[in-house]
């Protein structure tokens, strides 16, 4: 089996978060490089990828944080994803639009309001070399822009990326409807580890990597959407996945 997992991240990073909650879930020892934008760059062209996460393990590297956690399902006992043919289907469809959709789209809420340098400090920073805190004053003007130029980040992004995430939320909720424990069923998959990791920016979960600070510090509009979002089925079985099957 293969050892010294490093896993490279932007501490932010959502996808990074469900990455690192698979390896954490089950209990794979691994060393986190961590980088701020844009020198996460430097750390995973090496290996072939163009953004984070990357796992780079002895025998391979996996740079996609899909292909991570299907890695893991072919690599340890505790199966990530469903045997059963009739959850395969289910599981695909749900794992697309929630990497295609909602992480896109709370990604792109989330920057609509923090990309400035006193909010976005602590999230890029954390854990990261000290060299690249060091030059997070000189770099964020000019990475700040290439954010926003990337991410489309408008006077009306955050309304826009609101609307996707509420029809994903709309969408869990219902699959919920039946009152299944998880989204597959009775057993926590990675179909719940993604959803949780990628609302994360819009639920706020007191038990993320990145402890968020108190509501009241964040804008007005920002308080209301995570507030709403909250208090739907979908989003308090985000929560409820964070407290009880965060582990770190």
């Amino acid at each position: 089996m293969p050892t010294n997992f490093r896993l490279i991240t932007i501490p932010v990073s959502h996808y990074s978060e469900k990455a690192r909650w698979a390896l954490d879930y089950l209990k794979v020892p691994f060393q986190e490089l961590a980088h701020m934008p844009p020198f996460h760059r430097g750390a995973t062209k090496k290996y072939g990828g163009t953004s984070v996460p990357v796992l780079v393990t002895a025998t391979g590297v996996a740079t996609d944080s899909t292909d991570i956690l299907r890695y893991l399902d072919r690599l340890y006992p505790e199966k990530l994803y469903p045997a059963e043919p009739e959850l395969q289907l289910l599981s695909m469809e749900l794992e697309n639009l929630f990497n295609r959709t909602l992480g896109v789209h709370t990604r792109r809420w989330g920057y609509s309001y923090i990309l400035t340098p006193k909010l976005l400090y602590p999230r890029w920073t954390l854990g990261v070399p000290f060299w690249e805190k060091l030059l997070f004053p000189v770099i964020f003007p000019k990475v700040g822009s290439i954010v926003r130029q990337s991410f489309d980040i408008t006077e009306t992004s955050a309304a826009e990326s609101y609307q996707e995430i509420t029809g994903v939320f709309d969408r869990v909720s219902h699959t919920l409807s039946d009152g299944r424990k998880y989204l597959l069923g009775e057993r926590f998959s990675a179909i719940d580890i993604t959803f949780a990791a990628l609302a994360a920016p819009i639920l706020q979960p007191p038990e993320h990597h990145i402890p968020p600070p108190s509501l009241e510090l964040m804008p007005d509009r920002m308080q209301v959407d995570i507030r709403n979002c909250r208090a739907t089925p979908a989003g308090e079985f985000g929560l409820r996945l964070y407290r009880d099957n965060r582990y770190y």
